[in-house]
């Protein structure tokens, strides 16, 4: 009886410690993809609220983002998703070097299609613009820059989540769409 209370807490304890493991390798590789985006956008003179004015000719921008890509490059791109007057979406990527629309590419499955959809459905609540809400939460950070924006709804109410970041400190606000 001793043996299986013995081997019953050794396997506990190994699986606890397992988890840890894994969340904490969770936790390097997210402060790595951080800390890398975080130095590739200081070569990016583009705001991100600047981006989502730009992405305005290919419809209504519903969420928008800096990322690296994850090609084999990791090439740093301004992503932002649109919604055509047509009840389409699309994902405009902005050449953050020289502020023009370098590709527009229609989204019509998988997980795109979904938050774009969920995106879509939060901005329709929405009295202000993504771009709006991203200014005032550039302007009310001082030396933090927006790295994305994203709608979401909080009791309720329509509210863009801001990424923001000044150096390697992250910070996420949240500003209201009404």
């Amino acid at each position: 009886m001793k043996r299986l209370i013995a081997l019953a807490c050794t396997l506990f304890i190994t699986t606890l410690f397992g988890i840890a493991v894994t969340t904490g390798a969770a936790d390097d590789q997210n402060a790595d993809a951080n800390a890398a985006l975080a130095s590739a956008l200081r070569l990016a003179d583009l705001p991100l609220e600047q981006g989502l004015a730009i992405s305005s000719h290919e419809g209504k921008a519903i969420s928008a983002k800096y990322e690296l890509e994850d090609d084999d490059a990791d090439e740093l791109q301004l992503s932002i998703y649109t919604e055509p007057k047509d009840g389409t979406f699309a994902e405009v990527i902005i050449d953050y070097a020289t502020g023009k629309i370098a590709k527009v590419t229609r989204i019509t499955e998988g997980e795109d299609l979904a938050a774009a959809r969920s995106q879509s459905k939060v901005m329709a609540q929405a009295k202000r613009s993504l771009e709006a809400a991203t200014a005032e939460a550039v302007r009310a950070q001082g030396g933090y820059r927006a790295v994305s924006v994203i709608p979401d709804l909080r009791d309720g109410h329509p509210v863009a989540k801001v990424t923001l970041v000044n150096g390697t400190q992250w910070k996420t606000v949240y500003e209201t769409l009404e």
